[in-house]
């Protein structure tokens, strides 16, 4: 699986890998969670800017996304999905290496992000720590989430 770093062309490739990891991966939310979390695939301008402000990595094989995650200029990690037939291959491990190594050549000391449920183990593997378990609502539903971060040595 080869990795690079996203352009605007794949945003909506993107928005159908989230909503497939979120609607198709395993899980320990209600399909009713899943739902109001990803509605649909998402596209359209919002969805363009959000992703042009950060650094975006993604993993290809199959001649198609296969994963992804994000970075902002603040050492938030914004996205971090992997298709379900990807999950638990070392195909997070090997995305995140890739934005830490970013984070420390944009001179980050600091990574954090909010963390599913799914996803809290595998940022804990990385070296996170949870700071607080939060309540979300989305479209009228509630789901419950880790904040997290790492300090990187310098």
């Amino acid at each position: 699986m080869d990795l690079r770093w996203a352009i605007e062309s794949d945003y909506d490739a993107l928005g159908r890998l989230m909503l497939d990891a979120v609607r198709e991966g395993e899980s320990l939310y209600s399909q009713t969670q899943r739902r109001a979390w990803a509605p649909a695939p998402r596209s359209g301008e919002a969805w363009r800017t959000r992703l042009a402000a950060q650094h975006v990595v993604i993993a290809e094989g199959d001649s198609a996304a296969q994963g992804f995650m994000s970075i902002a200029a603040n050492g938030y990690i914004d996205f971090a999905y992997i298709r379900p037939a990807f999950q638990r291959t070392g195909l997070f491990r090997r995305l995140f290496d890739h934005i830490e190594a970013k984070a420390r050549d944009m001179g980050l000391t600091l990574l954090s992000t909010h963390a599913s449920l799914m996803a809290q183990p595998a940022f804990a593997a990385m070296g996170f720590t949870i700071i607080q378990r939060e309540t979300v609502a989305l479209n009228g539903v509630t789901l419950d989430r880790f904040e997290m971060e790492k300090r990187l040595a310098t």
